[in-house]
């Protein structure tokens, strides 16, 4: 979600201003004049990118806060989506479209992705200090994390990968073919496209042919003693909690430890009495209900990649088509396309599911990415609603900023550390987050 904030269009490695994008103005405009502009003639930003950025930030506040006590805002415990599991693609769709901005012109391609690998590498890293366990949660003043148990991925950190391959793509896997229509994009841009295909395959291969053995786990229970599990599996494409091939691989290269500890799955039915809410376990329960799940794990960073790559197409066409309503129509057509595709998969049963990113689910979640940005496009940019949507234009422009601080707690732990004789006589007890 803070993608965007390391790829602006004006620090790409020689990249030159871009086209008018309010007026609609295409690439063939902007290079066709002889004289290139000063540097102090700044072109606009696609504010409509903005706003979509603000209202995917303020999407994700609401989950964070509501989502515990309004089942329809929190994550689907397994199988379907909620609106919260649009936040996610929605952020890896804007980095995708912000790439092609970043990158319209690059001289310099290995400069371009050696200054890639680092904002990358500063990402993920941000991700690490932030999502890793090094503090302790709003309710406590201590911090630090034991390094054989840290978290490896994370939001950010599969942002940053998303981004850095996507930016690959951006900057070595293009021709340089005139485009007049539809197919010539798809022309164009045909390697990164089979990229798209040649992981998606891949990776539907993988989640439905890998063999996931029976596997153990343990826990600390009462008195810091370890409670061993055990999951019986023996199977090959099973999607479901305990033996799917997406927690199978990251057990085996990240290791349980370094996996997120409070899986979704916890609010199932089979593991939780207050179902879809967190709750006690069922005397029933079976044993992998405890078990640590990475929703940001490896093999499904995949499918992230591939919704990057898509958001990467849809910015293609703000940079190849000059009039609002061939944009306009070269957005919507895949997107509906992408929605089709998506619930036809999943009525001859490939379920939508975020945390195994499925096949299914990146479609349905590019698709519907796709009409929003469309919607906001015509509503911002081609007919000028800038008013009302100023303050998603801000969060959008500062979404890093407001992540760190808000959706990750820093500025509320950083307020409770400040108090009166009591650590619970902070600032934050007054308004309601403090204990």
């Amino acid at each position: 979600m803070g993608g965007y904030e390391l790829v602006r269009s004006d620090d790409a490695a020689g990249a030159a201003p871009g086209p008018d994008l309010e007026s609609g103005a295409g690439a063939g405009a902007a290079t066709s004049k002889a004289a290139p502009p000063s540097p102090a003639a700044r072109q606009p930003r696609l504010v409509s990118l903005d706003v979509f950025r603000g209202i995917t930030v303020l999407l994700m506040i609401i989950v964070d806060d509501a989502g515990g006590f309004i089942p329809a805002l929190n994550h689907s415990p397994w199988d379907g989506v909620t609106i919260a599991d649009f936040v996610m693609p929605f952020f890896l769709f804007i980095v995708g479209v912000s790439l092609t901005l970043a990158y319209k012109r690059v001289p310099d391609k290995l400069e371009a992705t050696k200054k890639a690998v680092l904002r990358a590498l500063k990402l993920f890293c941000l991700g690490l200090v932030l999502q890793g366990g090094f503090f302790h949660g709003v309710h406590s003043l201590t911090f630090g994390v034991d390094l054989t148990k840290i978290r490896l991925m994370g939001i950010l950190q599969r942002i940053a990968i998303a981004y850095l391959l996507a930016a690959i793509c951006e900057i070595w896997l293009k021709r340089d073919d005139d485009v007049d229509s539809g197919l010539d994009l798809l022309s164009r841009y045909r390697y990164q496209l089979f990229v798209v295909l040649v992981l998606s395959f891949t990776y539907t291969v993988l989640l439905y042919g890998i063999y996931v053995p029976d596997w153990e786990y343990q826990i600390s229970g009462p008195g810091s003693r370890e409670k061993s599990f055990s999951v019986k599996c023996g199977v090959r494409g099973d999607t479901g909690p305990a033996c799917n091939a997406v927690g199978m691989v990251d057990r085996t290269i990240l290791g349980i430890d370094h996996l997120y500890g409070r899986p979704v799955y916890a609010r199932t039915k089979e593991c939780s009495i207050n179902y879809p809410e967190n709750g006690p376990l069922p005397p029933d329960a079976p044993s992998w209900c405890q078990a640590p799940f990475d929703p940001e794990g490896l093999l499904s960073s995949v499918m992230a990649f591939v919704t990057c790559l898509i958001g990467l197409q849809f910015g293609h066409i703000i940079i190849h088509f000059e009039k609002h309503r061939g944009r306009i129509t070269n957005w919507l057509i895949p997107s509906f396309s992408m929605l089709a595709v998506a619930f036809l998969m999943g009525f001859v049963g490939m379920r939508m599911n975020k945390p195994l990113n499925t096949i299914s689910y990146t479609l349905a979640t590019a698709g519907a990415a796709g009409l929003l940005f469309a919607g906001i496009y015509t509503l911002v940019d081609v007919y000028g609603f800038r008013r009302p949507t100023i303050t998603m234009e801000w969060m959008g422009k500062h979404a890093l900023m407001i992540y760190v601080l808000v959706a990750c707690n820093i500025l509320p732990m950083f307020i409770r550390g400040f108090y009166w004789r009591d650590p619970n006589n902070s600032l934050l007890k007054f308004i309601g987050v403090g204990a």
